[in-house]
């Protein structure tokens, strides 16, 4: 069973046509990068994909859950991590995870073991006991990362993760997106850092105005990028200005 299937999704806002007929799918245990410039469509398609809006036309499942026709039951399989820190910020790092971890249905010894473990997993482990106000935007980040996953979920759909942070959060975060691709559980990243796409993902869709304008691993976007110039593209930048319009 695929983690994500999408057939001709397409929202509309009045004249905008924000996402325009994307297909596409996600297999467990891959990272799949939604690639382009500010605008393209990549965050209306994670929130489609999370069921927080609704599509105009197409038809998109999770784990064979119909976004449309089960939200409930596609919720319980995804998490969402956006530039928006979920995080109450007068309780600590870990009164937090537990919280999260107790309204997801875990007991409070279940919540309280995955949180200590998740605290280590993003490298906070000893600021645990400290209040979310007094942290920097990176370790907040951390937390709301971790927050994301204390329900275990079978695919995280990250919107922008590393934006704002600093380059040992933005580490920390590519190293814990490898290991959840290493754990088997699915990842839908939306960048427009080619660098992250480059390193981070199996297969790369770059999209512009709401249209996907290729797609594939790194070598067979490079080999397209090569068809119609005389270098061969020595990164997925130098592919991503050859073939994204302006």
């Amino acid at each position: 069973m695929k983690a994500v299937e999408v057939s001709n999704l397409t929202k509309k806002y009045r004249n905008l046509v924000a996402v325009n007929s994307l297909s596409f799918s996600v297999a467990e245990g891959e990272v799949i990068g939604l690639l382009g410039p500010n605008g393209a469509g990549k965050s209306t398609t994670i929130r489609l994909l999370s069921t927080l809006i609704k599509p105009t036309s197409g038809t998109a499942s999770v784990f064979g859950y119909d976004i449309r026709k089960e939200p409930d039951k596609v919720r319980a399989c995804v998490s969402l991590v956006t530039d928006r820190i979920i995080l109450y910020e007068r309780l600590t790092a870990l009164e937090n995870l537990v919280l999260f971890g107790r309204l997801a249905g875990l007991s409070r010894e279940q919540a309280n073991k995955r949180s200590i473990d998740l605290l280590e997993e993003v490298d906070m482990i000893k600021w645990k006991n400290k209040q979310v106000r007094f942290f920097s935007s990176g370790m907040k980040q951390r937390i709301n990362v971790a927050r994301a996953l204390v329900n275990n979920p079978r695919i995280l759909f990250l919107d922008e993760p590393t934006i704002g942070l600093d380059p040992r959060s933005t580490s920390n975060m590519r190293k814990l997106i490898s290991r959840l691709k290493n754990n088997g559980q699915a990842v839908l990243l939306t960048t427009h850092l080619t660098h992250d796409a480059e390193i981070l993902c199996d297969r790369i869709l770059l999209i512009h105005t709401g249209n996907i304008i290729a797609s594939g691993t790194f070598e067979e976007l490079r080999s397209l990028a090569s068809q119609n110039n005389d270098s061969r593209p020595a990164s997925l930048e130098d592919i991503y200005l050859l073939l994204m319009p302006e």
